[in-house]
């Protein structure tokens, strides 16, 4: 089930929230978990055991570290052992359902068909969930946090259906205080749905129609595309992985506010970067702040020396490029940004800093480059669209980009306008509560609208 349906929107929204909000305080954890158990299992129900699983082994991990170091039992060998089989089963799972088949394929390559591939099939959320569950041990060991005695309690983090899917990746520290106790007033419930509002928007009436001109170039093929319009459909990918992405999170940052929660801002404007290093403090916050805490630092960040930060730097995105999608597109991909970023730490970002046009520039240029290496997973038809965008040959005749600019101007202009933070800010400096609330109903509307008529309607993020 997707947040952008007609079902969710009114099926499981109404009666999910009807009983959410009827039932005693004490009770909202319980309807919580169970509504987002019929949330996962209405679209991956044959791996539902995989999630009960991570939170029975979870959550007995953690009652066993905090008995292993109480005043009765100071076993600290015990409890680091307890700490790794937890990590090792946490990310053990997601290596074999989400690396298997990319390993076997790689290995078959090099020597001959010797290995079968299992066939695993990704499940739903299981990149975003695993890392939620590993910062909760990991925090548990560091003595940063108290381990949850109550299953349902840790099971309701784990499974809480507007970031189950996609994220934004919410460690436990962040909503521990609300899993227990909270409430929901008219103020957060108002928010929430003006958020959610927004998100759908965004997905429905932009991700969606700029992701319709990036397949429209998939299946003209790229070798027969010209150079303006392989620029254009560079700008509709920039374009549709945002709007797709950020609406998410903003849809999920909506749900959370209804149920009492706040979920953490996932993107801030990215496309007004003027770096890639300022780029990656905007996209993803919750992921890049996962490696930061989780990996960077542990490895000592950037405490022990020039050559060791570059080394550190390289295990970070070598590990963000993989943990995006198990092929080497998605591996190259954080290399380039691990190539760029180190430049800008070596000496690019005061040169940066000093000459602003030539910053966005360059910023823009380099992230719409880096979507291509992202989308396009076979490195020939990479190639071909490389050369399309840099061919002068491609660029003798543009009628098919004319064409495409007519049908899809008024969405490319609209997503350039929108990924910039003048929009909201208009928004949030409008007094009138009437207009506020009337732009919510026409956005509202006009997504529904869309949606009753859309045949295209994927989330890109559910495939990592």
């Amino acid at each position: 089930m997707v947040f952008s349906s007609l079902l969710f929107l009114f099926w499981f929204i109404p009666v999910f929230f009807t009983v959410y909000y009827l039932v005693p305080a004490r009770l909202r954890n319980t309807a919580l978990f169970l509504g987002s158990i019929v949330f996962y299992a209405w679209g991956e129900p044959s791996y539902l055991l995989l999630i009960f699983a991570s939170i029975i082994v979870n959550w007995g991990a953690g009652v066993m570290m905090a008995w292993s170091c109480s005043d009765r039992h100071d076993m600290p060998r015990v409890r680091k052992l307890i700490f790794a089989a937890a990590l090792i089963y946490d990310f053990g799972m997601l290596f074999v359902f989400k690396y298997t088949g990319f390993f076997v394929a790689n290995i078959n390559a090099v020597f001959g068909n010797i290995l079968r591939d299992p066939g695993f099939t990704l499940p739903l959320g299981i990149s975003f969930y695993t890392f939620q569950i590993a910062s909760y041990i990991i925090d548990l060991y560091r003595g940063r946090i108290d381990a949850e005695k109550n299953i349902l309690t840790l099971g309701t983090y784990l499974v809480m259906f507007p970031q189950l899917i996609a994220g934004p990746i919410v460690v436990y520290s962040q909503v521990s205080e609300k899993l227990h106790e909270r409430r929901i007033t008219w103020q957060a419930v108002s928010d929430g749905i003006t958020i959610f509002v927004f998100g759908l928007a965004s997905k429905v009436l932009i991700a969606n129609n700029a992701g319709a001109l990036w397949n429209d170039l998939e299946a003209i093929g790229y070798a027969n595309i010209s150079m303006p319009l392989a620029w254009l459909g560079v700008i509709a990918y920039t374009l549709q992985i945002y709007f797709d992405f950020n609406g998410y999170s903003l849809m999920a940052i909506g749900l959370g506010s209804m149920l009492g929660f706040t979920i953490p801002r996932n993107f801030d404007h990215p496309y007004i970067s003027r770096s890639l290093t300022e780029f990656w403090r905007r996209w993803h916050i919750t992921l890049s702040g996962w490696f930061r805490e989780y990996v960077y630092i542990p490895l000592g960040g950037n405490r022990k020396g020039k050559i060791r930060t570059y080394v550190n730097l390289f295990i970070v995105w070598f590990l963000t490029g993989f943990w995006h999608g198990a092929g080497w597109n998605f591996i190259c991909w954080g290399m380039f940004f691990f190539v760029f970023l180190t430049l800008e730490k070596s000496f690019l970002s005061g040169f940066l800093e000093r000459h602003t046009v030539f910053s966005r520039i360059y910023s823009l240029l380099l992230i719409g480059l880096s979507w291509m290496i992202f989308a396009i997973t076979d490195f020939t038809q990479l190639g071909v669209y490389m050369t399309r965008l840099f061919s002068p040959q491609a660029a003798a005749d543009c009628r098919d980009a004319v064409y495409y600019l007519r049908n899809y101007g008024t969405v490319i202009v609209l997503g350039c306008i929108f990924s910039t933070p003048s929009a909201s800010r208009w928004f949030d400096g409008l007094e009138s509560k009437t207009a506020r609330c009337g732009i919510v109903l026409i956005l509202l509307f006009a997504s529904v609208c869309f949606l009753a008529d859309a045949a295209y309607n994927p989330f890109l993020y559910f495939r990592f």
